[in-house]
């Protein structure tokens, strides 16, 4: 089961619906044999700005941004405290839309992939090396499929 905590501290007047999310979430996280608990925050672009500034040393506002829970470890490597919580993703919903439109995506498509790809992160995958970032996209286009939505990163060359 996923326990989804929705926070819409965004002004956009159009925005996917909670069940959309719910689904996206559950989807990407299926893998996990247990329970998940995970906010989506949906935000504006000075939030986002900032928030990318302080994590990531970078100065716009990003897409999103994933933020998995800080659980201590024990000594033999485990997680200290078998708790459901993930994370947090942070999504900013002017640089989604605007990132539709400019790669010609449909607005469900590009929300989907995103929270996907956030939700991946929170379970540990990356796409820092090569190797990474075949797995995770690999992943996320057979997740997308599932959805009927098309390959994010296929290009129109």
């Amino acid at each position: 089961m996923v326990e989804l905590d929705l926070q819409i501290a965004s002004t956009a007047a159009q925005l996917p619906t909670e069940a959309q999310f719910r689904t996206w979430c559950e989807l990407a996280l299926r893998q996990r044999t247990g329970d998940s608990e995970l906010t989506v925050r949906l935000i504006d672009e000075a939030e986002g700005r900032e928030l990318n500034h302080t994590w990531r040393h970078k100065d716009y506002a990003t897409n999103v941004l994933s933020f998995p829970a800080d659980i201590p470890d024990g000594p033999d490597g485990e997680p200290l405290l078998d708790i459901p919580l993930l994370g947090d993703l942070v999504i900013c919903v002017p640089v989604v839309e605007r990132e539709a439109q400019e790669q010609r995506k449909t607005r469900e498509a590009h929300w989907a992939h995103l929270v996907i790809h956030g939700c991946l992160h929170l379970l540990g995958y990356d796409h820092i090396d090569d190797a990474e970032a075949e797995e995770m996209e690999t992943l996320e286009q057979e997740l997308l499929s599932e959805l009927g939505h098309p390959d994010p990163y296929a290009t129109d060359e």
